[in-house]
This record gives structure tokens, C-alpha cells and sequence, in this order.
């Protein structure tokens, strides 16, 4: 009967191993997978950078032509002159 209990927990110890393997293993590929989206998030973020910089530049560079564009109206209206 002693060994009956000793073959049962060598087979959960056994058991047990196996399972704290296969969970190492997974760790690690999910590690991996982690770091590799960290990897794309930064890369987006730099794009999303980039992007907001240029949208900003067009923006600036749009509202300086129409500056000047209001500036030529300007100089269009004909001025009224008042002779006394």
C-alpha cells in the first residue's frame, strides 16, 4: 500500500513538472508576443508623431496663404477719398 501511494505521487509530481514546463514555455512566447506589440505601439506612435507634426505644418502654412490672400483684398477695396 506504501508503494501504491508513493507510484501516485511520483505520477502528480511528474505531472506537476510537465505542467511548470509547459507553463515556462508559454510564458515566454507571450513575452515575446508582448514585446513585439510594445514594439508596433511605439511605431505607431511615432507615425501618429509625424503625422500630427505635418497636419500642423499644412495647417500653418494654409492660414499664411490665406493671410496673404486677405491681404490682397485689402488692397483691391478702392479707398474713399473725401474732398472738402
Amino acid at each position: 500500500m506504501t508503494l501504491d501511494r508513493l507510484d501516485a505521487l511520483e505520477l502528480r509530481i511528474r505531472d506537476l513538472v510537465k505542467l511548470v514546463q509547459d507553463l515556462k514555455r508559454k510564458n515566454t512566447s507571450l513575452e515575446d508576443e508582448l514585446r513585439l506589440a510594445r514594439e508596433r505601439v511605439a511605431v505607431r506612435d511615432d507615425e501618429n508623431r509625424r503625422w500630427e507634426q505635418e497636419r500642423l505644418d499644412i495647417r500653418a502654412r494654409i492660414e499664411k496663404v490665406l493671410g496673404e490672400i486677405d491681404l490682397l483684398e485689402c488692397l483691391d477695396e478702392p479707398k474713399e477719398v473725401a474732398f472738402d
